[in-house]
C-alpha cells in the first residue's frame, strides 16, 4: 500500500513537473509566436495593391520612403500602396470628381474642412461598422477616445478613421525679422499692423511680392485672419470648405447662435476685412492673380519670393527651419480671436476614409492600423528614413542627420501628407528654433475647447444642391473680395449677398439652425 502510494506520488510530482515546464515553453515561445502572428495573417491573406490619395505634392524622397513602407506592409499584411497626390489648386474640382467617377480608388485622405460630410452624403465612403473596426484596428481601437468615433459619425454611420489625438492647431503668420526692422517695427499683434512693413517690402524688394498668396490655400487666408480680429471666426462655413460663404456661427458666443455670413455681426467683420485688403491689392501688395499660382506662401517665404508666410502650428515648423538655414530670422503672429483663444483641434479634422467601391476595405484598415498607430510606421510616413531624413538624438529628440538641413531634406516632417498618424508618439524635434519653440510653449494659452459646438458635424444630406450652388457662387464673387481686387467692397457684398440668396442661402441657414439646435439640446 505505502509503495503503491508512493508511486503515485511521485507519478504526480512528474505530471506536475512536466506542466510547469510546457508553461515555461509556453510563455517563452510567446514572444516567437506574436512576432509570427503578422507573418501568418500575410501568409494567410492574398496579396494586393491599394491605391490612394493624400493631399498636396509628394516630397522628393517619397518614393524611397513608400518603397521601404510597402516592404513593411507586404511582410505583415501582404499589401502594398501606390500613393497618388491631389495638389491643392485641384482639390476643389478634382478630389469630387474622383469619388464621383467610381475610379479604382481604395482610400483618401478626409477631413471635415474639405467637405467629408457632403461627400459620405453622397455614399463615396465605405461604412466602417464597429465590429469590423474592432478586428482590423485594435491598435487603433486601444488607442483612440471613443469620442472621435462619435465625431465622426454621419446618421449615426462611420465613414473616417479620424485622427487619434486633437491638434492644437493655431494659424498664424510669419514675417522676416530684417524687414520689420527696415520698417521700423519691434512688435506685431495682428496682421492688419503690417502695413508699414508690407510698404518696405514693395520699396526695397522689387523682386518679392508682400502677400504672394496661391490658389486655394493662401487666397482666402489673410483675410480670415483679419476677420479675427472682429469676431471669433476658424474659416469657411458650415457645410463649405475654406473659400465658402455661407452660415457661421461667433465662436466666442456660448449661446451658439446662427449667422448668414452676409448679416451681422458677421458682415461688419467681412468689409473690415475687405476693406483692408482691397487697399493692400491696391497699393500691389498682393500678388494679382492668385488664381494661377500654385505654390504656397510658405515656400516662397522661404525662397525670398513672399514676405508673409501663411500655416499653422504644425505645418510652419519646417518652413521657419528652413529660413533659418537660409538667415532668415522669422516672427510669428498667432491668428487670435478677439478673446485671444483658438477652438482646439478635433477628430475630424485630418482621417481617411475607404472608398465605397474599394475591393480591399479590411486590408485597408489593417494597413491604417499600422501607418497610424505602429511606432516604426508612424515615423517612417511622417519623418522618413532614419539616418538619412532623421536621427534620434543622444537627448531622444527628432534631430537632422549630419550634413542634413531642414532646406535639403528631402523628406521634411508634415510634408507628406500622412497628417493622421497619431503624433501623441512623436518625440521632440532638437531642430525647432528658439522663436518656433518659444511659440510651441505657448499654445496651452492660446486653445480653448469651451466653444458652443464642439464635436459638432453638419449634415447637409438636404440642402446639399444649396451648398454646392453657394461654393458656386463663392468662387465668382467672394474670391476677389477675399484678395482685394474689387472696385467697391460695398457694392461687392451687395452683389455676392444677392447671389447667394439665389442660391439658396435661407434654406442652408434653416437646416443649420435646425440640428445646431439639437446639438445644443443633446449637450444639455
Amino acid at each position: 500500500m505505502k509503495k503503491a502510494k508512493k508511486n503515485a506520488i511521485f507519478i504526480l510530482t512528474i505530471l506536475l513537473s512536466l506542466t510547469m515546464l510546457l508553461s515555461a515553453c509556453s510563455k517563452g515561445n510567446a514572444n516567437n509566436e506574436n512576432s509570427a502572428n503578422n507573418d501568418a495573417t500575410a501568409s494567410n491573406q492574398k496579396e494586393v495593391v491599394l491605391k490612394g490619395y493624400l493631399l498636396g505634392e509628394a516630397p522628393k524622397g517619397m518614393p524611397e520612403v513608400l518603397t521601404a513602407l510597402n516592404e513593411k506592409l507586404k511582410k505583415d499584411i501582404n499589401a502594398t500602396i501606390e500613393l497618388n497626390y491631389i495638389g491643392w489648386g485641384d482639390v476643389q474640382s478634382k478630389y469630387p470628381l474622383l469619388l464621383a467617377a467610381g475610379e479604382d480608388v481604395d482610400f483618401i485622405f478626409s477631413a471635415d474642412w474639405n467637405s467629408y460630410v457632403e461627400q459620405a452624403n453622397k455614399g463615396a465612403f465605405y461604412e466602417l461598422k464597429p465590429e469590423d473596426i474592432a478586428k482590423y484596428m485594435p491598435k487603433k481601437s486601444a488607442a483612440i477616445d471613443p469620442a472621435a468615433w462619435e465625431e465622426a459619425r454621419i446618421n449615426g454611420k462611420i465613414y473616417m478613421i479620424p485622427k487619434t489625438t486633437p491638434d492644437s492647431n493655431v494659424f498664424v503668420s510669419v514675417l522676416r525679422k530684417d524687414i520689420m526692422a527696415e520698417a521700423g517695427l519691434t512688435e506685431v499683434k495682428r496682421l492688419s499692423e503690417i502695413g508699414p512693413y508690407l510698404e518696405a517690402v514693395k520699396k526695397n524688394h522689387p523682386d518679392m511680392i508682400g502677400l504672394n498668396l496661391d490658389s486655394q490655400v493662401d487666397l482666402p487666408t489673410p483675410y480670415q485672419h483679419l476677420m479675427r480680429d472682429k469676431i471669433g471666426f476658424t474659416g469657411g462655413s458650415f457645410g463649405g470648405g475654406p473659400l465658402t460663404q455661407g452660415i457661421s456661427t461667433d465662436y466666442t458666443d456660448p449661446t451658439g447662435k446662427i449667422y448668414s455670413m452676409v448679416e451681422g455681426p458677421y458682415l461688419s467683420a467681412q468689409k473690415y476685412a475687405a476693406g483692408i485688403m482691397k487697399d493692400w491689392y491696391d497699393k500691389g501688395y498682393v500678388n494679382k492673380n492668385p488664381y494661377a499660382n500654385k505654390i504656397r506662401s510658405k515656400d516662397n517665404f522661404v525662397e525670398g519670393k513672399s514676405a508673409v508666410a501663411f500655416g499653422n502650428t504644425i505645418d510652419i515648423a519646417a518652413t521657419i527651419e528652413a529660413a533659418q538655414a537660409k538667415g532668415i530670422e522669422s516672427y510669428i503672429i498667432p491668428s487670435l480671436m478677439p478673446n485671444g483663444k483658438v477652438p482646439m483641434g478635433n477628430y475630424i479634422g485630418a482621417g481617411v476614409s475607404i472608398a465605397a467601391n474599394s475591393k480591399n476595405p479590411e486590408r485597408v484598415m489593417q494597413a491604417m492600423d499600422l501607418i497610424m498607430e505602429d511606432p516604426s510606421y508612424v515615423y517612417l510616413a511622417y519623418y522618413g528614413i532614419e539616418g538619412k531624413n532623421y536621427v534620434i538624438t543622444p537627448d531622444d529628440k527628432i534631430g537632422l542627420p549630419e550634413g542634413v538641413t531642414a532646406d535639403t531634406n528631402s523628406y521634411p516632417p508634415d510634408a507628406s501628407g500622412f497628417w493622421f498618424v497619431n503624433k501623441a508618439l512623436f518625440k521632440p524635434m532638437s531642430t525647432w528654433p528658439k522663436v518656433y519653440a518659444d511659440f510651441w510653449a505657448k499654445l496651452g494659452e492660446y486653445n480653448t475647447l469651451d466653444y458652443a459646438y464642439n464635436g459638432f458635424s453638419f449634415n447637409s444630406d438636404k440642402v446639399k444642391t444649396q451648398i454646392a450652388n453657394l461654393a458656386n457662387a463663392s468662387t465668382q464673387f467672394a474670391n476677389p473680395i477675399y484678395i482685394g481686387a474689387v472696385k467697391d467692397v460695398d457694392k461687392a457684398f451687395d452683389e455676392l449677398s444677392k447671389n447667394l440668396n439665389s442660391a439658396g442661402l435661407d434654406k442652408v441657414k434653416a437646416e443649420v439652425e435646425a440640428q445646431a439646435e439639437a446639438f445644443l439640446a443633446k449637450k444639455k
